[in-house]
């Protein structure tokens, strides 16, 4: 059984039997698994907790404990811009059992833990799987820390190297609210498969980026089913394409407004932090 958890720089903690009791959230590309309600909350909490936290334009993945017991008391995540392919997605090894459990630093020290570049899909996106690289699914899974309802870490030779998500759709939400606890119906499932491949495949950004109507198209049937539907997780939704079609949804006229490079569109959720005030940011 895994005791002890290795993060990046040689940091570790061993796992305890006591789980965050929060419900995760959903905000664009950022999972958030803390308690804070707002920005100004979210300042205090990193004031007052010790870890792994983002610093202006550094963002690792936020792992936050308590200075009075080393307790972990929240963690964020961010997606990965970029989709395995589903080649690689068959890869991914077998999960093992989740195993709840919290963590406990081992030393009171700040840390930094890497995000993860690699999103590996499920079918209908039943779990989104986070990993450090590809290099993951040549070996097998040690354990699963379920750090959270539906949120668990995957160790690999003791070593944290992705995180999961089960049920994404169920956590959808905006502005820092808790999400719906009414499931998703199943319409916004599908179009949750369909955003997450608007801005996560790479054939499909590249054709965004270039103008080919068939994904320009794409991105407007998208856009408009949701904005007709505006309700059940409709907004946090237009939140995650937002950008997309802000930048690439030009298509009365068939220009685009912007010129990037392959995988370089900003994420919906940091232009609706800077704009909303939604996304987290130290």
């Amino acid at each position: 059984m895994t005791t002890k958890l290795k993060f990046d720089g040689g940091w570790s903690a061993t796992v305890t039997d006591e789980p965050l009791d929060l419900v995760p959230r959903l905000l664009g590309t950022f999972l958030i698994v803390s308690p804070y309600a707002d920005r100004v909350e979210r300042e205090k909490f990193l004031a007052d907790t010790f870890g792994s936290q983002d610093l202006l334009w550094d963002l690792p993945d936020v792992f936050r404990f308590a200075p009075s017991d080393r307790q972990l008391v929240g963690a964020e995540f961010r997606i990965p811009e970029e989709s395995a392919s589903a080649e690689d997605s068959a890869r991914l090894p077998l999960r093992p059992e989740v195993r709840p459990g919290g963590l406990r630093a081992d030393e009171v020290k700040d840390f930094r833990h890497e995000v993860c570049t690699v999103l590996c899909r499920a079918p209908g996106d039943a779990v989104l799987t986070c990993l450090r690289d590809l290099d993951v699914l040549d070996e097998p899974l040690d354990a699963l820390i379920g750090i959270a309802p539906d949120v668990a870490l995957l160790v690999q030779h003791g070593t944290v190297v992705g995180w999961s998500l089960t049920d994404p759709a169920r956590y959808l939400t905006t502005n820092f609210a808790a999400p719906d606890p009414d499931p998703p119906a199943p319409a916004t499932r599908r179009l949750l498969t369909e955003c997450l491949d608007l801005v996560t495949m790479v054939s499909v950004v590249d054709d965004l980026v270039d103008g080919e109507p068939a994904a320009l198209a794409r991105l407007q049937a998208a856009d408009k089913a949701l904005r007709e539907q505006r309700e059940d997780r409709a907004d946090a939704l237009l939140e995650l394409i937002a950008t997309y079609v802000e930048d690439y949804g030009n298509w009365w006229t068939g220009t685009k407004t912007k010129e990037r490079g392959p995988g370089a569109a900003v994420c919906a959720d940091q232009r609706a932090g800077a704009d909303h005030d939604t996304a987290p940011r130290s």
